[in-house]
């Protein structure tokens, strides 16, 4: 409910602490070397607001977003257990994220159910009314001192999620969404301090890339003044500065951390999955904000260390934090749930397929291979084409678990193929082939060779034959790709198009199954797909060079025809 508007008093000391997590991505319960999960999370907030309360002050606990995906226990549960351990912890509010959209809208209708505390985003609107979908902020009374918080979502959702989910959904650029509120609010509340949970990312000096413009270029667009913190997520990064407008790129727990601000906004994010609690301690003297103190606590993480004999230990890089009794009797039913559909053996392998986001999203990967030799061989495909933002996890060595198969793709995308003329493949390949790396999606393929040079592409070869332009050619892709998602071209509504109604996690367990036991060194990548940015032309080059074949504003236009 509104609070009354209230004013703060002269010359009193009025202190408050946020507690911030972001990008959970399903892990309420601990990993297999105990690390995070909610019940240590929880003893570890109650410990933090036991002592703030004890120096005078109150805590608001916010989440920048990404409840979903990612733990197959969750996932199959739609992340209930996330949302009920989230209650007991006590959040006060959170972001809408990107992956709240993985799901139908009436999953996320039923999260807000289980969630004792409001999902924000003040940019998200249903097209056929043009009223926001969601609260676009909450009030909270610390101290005396009226808080806002408004919620905020990266406008690349509709882009990077599944097509089929937005038909009645758009998101508006954040940064004016911002703006409007608030305005509004300090016209009618009137908040002494004004904070947004995003789900935008945070990129070094704004330099977001491909991706929307993050919470930097937001901070700097905005007039300065109009937002006092950005409680982050998305980027999934500890954001701690090693100077200005440089993050720290190898960060280490426990460490001090020392957050970014623009245009006279702290920015906060606290990494991924519960790994730490972000800590930021105010003090609010007449009209005045000042950050005490930051940290990031780390959530029972550790580090692998040689014994002397040769064997391997895993050793906290702080104090052994317990775990809540209460958490651990709520979630355990969901974990022993999970387990009991996840902990079949499918197959196994040698060596290890590598899914990190660090490798998949920047280079062409092994298990990316696997993932679209399951696809060929489903549909009998020449080549497959795949987001390297969907592949979720790593396989490692050793036995493989349905579970392990759904870390890697949780989003039940389906599998689809289209036919289409060699002409037509050169023009999808010259767009997704020089979409940039850092993305979601960047472009991962299978018997496809070619060299990318950022606007177009050349010495294309299929299954190591060269593209032939009147050949008819199969592609295999997920439903997500094929309808546009991640920036690809549509290629749903041409005549060649099937989906086959395969779920791409189903399709990638029966080819391990059959194919087991596997040799990840078989998937290695040889160098197949080579990227180099062309030189610029001298003028006299650009009077004689002959028009480029395939430019990326021709290609969209012909695709466009297409379709």
């Amino acid at each position: 409910m509104p609070l009354v508007a209230q004013a703060w008093e002269k010359d009193r000391v009025y202190k408050f602490t946020i507690l911030h997590t972001n990008d959970h991505h399903g892990h309420f319960w601990q990993n297999e070397h105990d690390e995070y999960g909610l019940a240590a999370q929880k003893t570890m907030m109650d410990k933090i607001r036991y002592d703030v309360q004890a120096h005078g002050g109150q805590v608001l606990i916010l989440s920048g977003g990404d409840i979903n995906t990612g733990v197959p226990e969750s996932d199959l549960q739609d992340a209930e257990p996330d949302f009920r351990g989230m209650n007991l912890i006590g959040y006060d509010a959170m972001a809408i994220g990107n992956h709240e959209f993985d799901n139908p809208l009436s999953v996320l209708r039923q999260q807000q159910k289980w969630a004792k505390f409001p999902l924000l985003s003040a940019n998200i609107y249903q097209k056929s009314t043009g009223k926001r979908l969601f609260e676009p902020y909450a009030l909270f009374n610390r101290m005396g001192l009226k808080i806002a918080v408004i919620g905020l979502t990266t406008d690349d959702t509709a882009k990077i999620g599944n097509p089929e989910y937005f038909t009645d959904i758009e998101f508006h650029k954040p940064v004016t969404e911002a703006k409007a509120v608030v305005e509004a609010l300090r016209e009618n509340e009137k908040p002494d301090v004004i904070i947004a949970a995003t789900h935008m990312g945070h990129y070094d000096n704004g330099q977001h890339g491909s991706n929307a413009p993050g919470d930097v270029t937001m901070a700097r667009e905005l007039p300065k003044g109009y937002l006092d913190v950005i409680v982050g997520g998305h980027s999934q990064n500890p954001v701690c500065m090693e100077k200005e407008n440089v993050r720290q790129t190898n960060y280490v727990p426990g460490t001090p951390c020392q957050p970014d601000q623009q245009n006279g906004t702290w920015i906060v994010q606290a990494h991924e999955w519960g790994k730490y609690i972000g800590r930021a301690d105010f003090s609010f003297v007449n009209g005045k904000l000042t950050l005490e103190h930051y940290e990031l606590v780390p959530i029972n993480l550790k580090r692998m260390v040689k014994n002397e004999d040769g064997t391997t230990s895993w050793v906290n890089y702080a104090a052994e934090i317990e775990k809540n009794p209460g958490m651990v009797k709520l979630l355990m039913p969901f974990q022993k749930k999970g387990e009991a559909e996840l902990g079949v053996k499918i197959g196994s392998v040698k060596g290890r397929f590598e899914g990190d986001r660090s490798k998949v999203r920047f280079v062409q990967t092994n298990l990316a291979r696997l993932l679209l030799a399951s696809q060929i061989a489903r549909t009998q495909a020449d080549f497959a084409v795949m987001s390297g933002g969907g592949i979720r996890d790593s396989i490692e060595e050793g036995v493989i678990t349905y579970k392990d198969v759904l870390k890697v793709q949780p989003f039940g995308n389906t599998l689809t193929w289209v036919e289409m003329k060699g002409s037509e493949v050169e023009k999808y390949l010259a767009t997704v082939a020089n979409i940039k790396a850092d993305s979601g999606g960047y472009a991962q393929f299978a018997n496809v060779s070619l060299t990318a040079d950022g606007t177009g592409v050349s010495n294309i070869k299929i299954k190591g034959e060269p593209l032939q332009a009147d050949k008819i050619y199969r592609m295999a892709t997920l439903s997500f790709n094929a309808t546009g998602g991640d920036g690809y071209p549509a290629v749903d509504k041409l005549p060649g198009y099937v989906n086959t109604g395969f779920v791409d996690a189903e399709v990638l367990k029966q080819y391990i199954q059959s194919h087991s036991p596997l040799d990840a060194a078989a998937f290695e990548p040889g160098g197949e797909i080579v990227r180099q940015e062309k030189k610029a032309a001298t003028p006299a080059e650009e009077k004689t060079a002959p028009p480029k074949k395939w430019r990326l504003f021709n290609i969209q236009i012909a695709m466009h025809k297409a379709e």
